[in-house]
C-alpha cells in the first residue's frame, strides 16, 4: 500500500486559519517519511475553543510561515499521490480554503476518507472518531497533535487491510471511494 496521510488543525472556526499540517508517507505497507509544521494563520488570531483542542497559540507561530510559505513543500509531497485524511472533508476543505485565499494553484492528487474505511472495517464501534478507532486497535497517541493524528490515520488503512497490496483495490472492496481533489 502506497499513500498519504495528511492532518490539519486551524487557528479558528475559519477553514482558512491553518496552523499546523502533517503528512505521513506510506510506501509498501510502511511508513517512509513524514513532514510536519506549524503555520501562522491570517493575522495570527486564534480562537479560546481552537486553542482548547490542540493547544497552539499565537506565539507558537508568530515566527512561521503563512500557508503560502509552506505551500511548494507540501505541493511536493502531495502532487500525484493517493491521499487520506480521518473526516476528510474538513481537512480537503481547509487546504482548498487556504489555496484560495493565498490564490494558489490545486495540486492533482485523489484522496479517500478514513471514517469511511473504519465505518467498513470495524462496524461494530460505537462511533469511528479517530481516537475511538486508535483505542480499538490499541494506539496511543496525542489527539489534535497534527503529526499524531497523520500517523495514527495512516494505521486504518494498514491495519483494515493488512492482507492488501493495493491501496485503490482495497478501497473498492470496502466500497470506499477515492475521488479526485
Amino acid at each position: 500500500m502506497d499513500f498519504t496521510a495528511i492532518d490539519f488543525e486551524t487557528a479558528t472556526g475559519s477553514r482558512d486559519s491553518a496552523c499546523s499540517v502533517a503528512l505521513v508517507r506510506v510506501a509498501g505497507g510502511r511508513l517512509v517519511d513524514s513532514f510536519h509544521t506549524l503555520i501562522r494563520p491570517p493575522g495570527n488570531r486564534y480562537s479560546s475553543f481552537n486553542i482548547s483542542i490542540h493547544g497552539i497559540r499565537g506565539e507558537d507561530t508568530a515566527g512561521a510561515e503563512d500557508f503560502a510559505g509552506i505551500w511548494p513543500e507540501l505541493l511536493a509531497r502531495l502532487s500525484g499521490r493517493l491521499v487520506v485524511a480521518h473526516n476528510a472533508p474538513f481537512d480537503m476543505g481547509v487546504l482548498k480554503a487556504c489555496l484560495a485565499r493565498y490564490d494558489l494553484d490545486w495540486p492533482s492528487f485523489s484522496y479517500a476518507d478514513t471514517v469511511a474505511i473504519a465505518r467498513r472495517a470495524w462496524p461494530e464501534l460505537p462511533n469511528h472518531k479517530l481516537n475511538t478507532v486508535a483505542e480499538h486497535l490499541g494506539i496511543h497517541f496525542h489527539h489534535h497533535d497534527a503529526l499524531e493524528d497523520a500517523r495514527t490515520c495512516a494505521e486504518i488503512p494498514l491495519r483494515a487491510g493488512e492482507a492488501a497490496g493495493d491501496f485503490r483495490a482495497f478501497a473498492r472492496e470496502l466500497g470506499v471511494a477515492v475521488v479526485p481533489f
